[in-house]
């Protein structure tokens, strides 16, 4: 079976490496343009470019896919490519562009999607960030037949994945992108015996992923313990929770949420010591255990008391996302 594969991030170069070594032929890759990264802000190719280029494929980076809007000439350009294919299916992980219908009929089985969620919940871009943030107690990989909607295709094969106690979006995207390669393998293993069978996705239960933004990082030490331990683990590793005190950011990498209340104003630290600082929140106490200053390195809580004075009774503020330490 020859494929186009269509992905940017880590989650869809685990899927396109996996492919490669099942066996397919991957002629095209579609990913996103190099972008400016790191501290000396050089562009860097994508994890699904980098990849691609190893095994000498062809890759495209076209900055839109509409042949009527701001970069006709990308998306012409990829029309040629994506025409010349002659791709059985294309695959799409994790791309980042939206695919106009033009793109949906080129390949002869169309086009499927390795999605991180248990369809139709977490429908759109953060999947992985809102299944932790919502407290989730299982997420999954679905793979969808594409149609012109926001994740709303037929389902092709399903499978569920719990979710820790402790995952973070780091540790459960890794998790979710070796289960999405495999199940995109076994969906295709299974098409080409003719045994896949496309489900429509039930109309209860849609629920939307919206993007990820980094003012909402910042701690409102007015919601509770439990909400503010699952948003540190969400927005672990982006764009990491924030705290500050007397006008300094603070970043919290991990912190757990326990009982109690000593009548204090939330925000307002009870206890410091090697077990973690502990916060009053309007419901219950959040234990944070690894912080980090602006330009220093993420630690555990007892090294960064020993670089960081922070008594009890002093009272945490809410720092805006963007000016705590990358």
């Amino acid at each position: 079976m020859k494929l186009i594969f269509a992905g940017t991030p880590e989650f869809a170069s685990v899927a396109l490496a996996r492919l490669l070594s099942a066996g397919f032929q991957v002629p095209l890759v579609l990913t996103q343009p190099d972008r400016p990264a790191g501290r000396g802000m050089k562009l860097q190719a994508s994890p699904v470019k980098q990849l691609a280029l190893q095994h000498h494929i062809t890759v495209a980076q076209p900055r839109s896919l509409r042949l009527d809007g701001k970069y006709p000439d990308d998306a012409a350009a990829a029309r040629e490519a994506i025409e010349a294919a002659q791709a059985d299916a294309m695959v799409v992980a994790a791309y980042g562009l939206i695919l106009p219908q033009w793109v949906l009929d080129v390949p002869r089985s169309g086009c499927l999607n390795i999605h991180a969620s248990l369809l139709p919940r977490w429908r759109g871009a953060a999947p992985i960030h809102r299944a932790i943030e919502a407290g989730d107690l299982e997420t999954g990989v679905t793979i969808m037949q594409m149609d012109a909607g926001l994740d709303t295709g037929d389902m092709l094969l399903m499978e569920r994945l719990p979710i820790r106690a402790d995952d973070t979006t780091d540790s459960l995207h890794d998790r979710l992108a070796v289960l999405g390669g495999r199940l995109i393998v076994e969906a295709l293993e299974i098409a080409a015996c003719g045994g896949l069978t496309a489900k429509k996705q039930p109309a209860e239960g849609v629920t939307y992923a919206h993007k990820i933004d980094k003012a909402e990082a910042a701690i409102d030490w007015s919601q509770s313990a439990v909400m503010l331990a699952r948003r540190v683990r969400a927005f672990n590793p982006f764009p990491g929770a924030a705290t500050a005190r007397a006008g300094e950011p603070v970043k919290v990498w991990a912190a757990h949420a326990v009982d109690g209340s000593a009548g204090a104003v939330p925000g307002q630290v009870l206890a410091v010591g090697d077990e973690g600082i502990k916060v009053q929140t309007a419901s219950g106490v959040l234990v944070m255990t690894e912080l980090q200053r602006a330009g220093g390195k993420r630690l555990a809580a007892a090294d960064f008391l020993r670089g960081h004075e922070l008594r009890v009774g002093d009272v945490l503020d809410a720092a805006p996302a963007q000016k705590a330490p990358a």
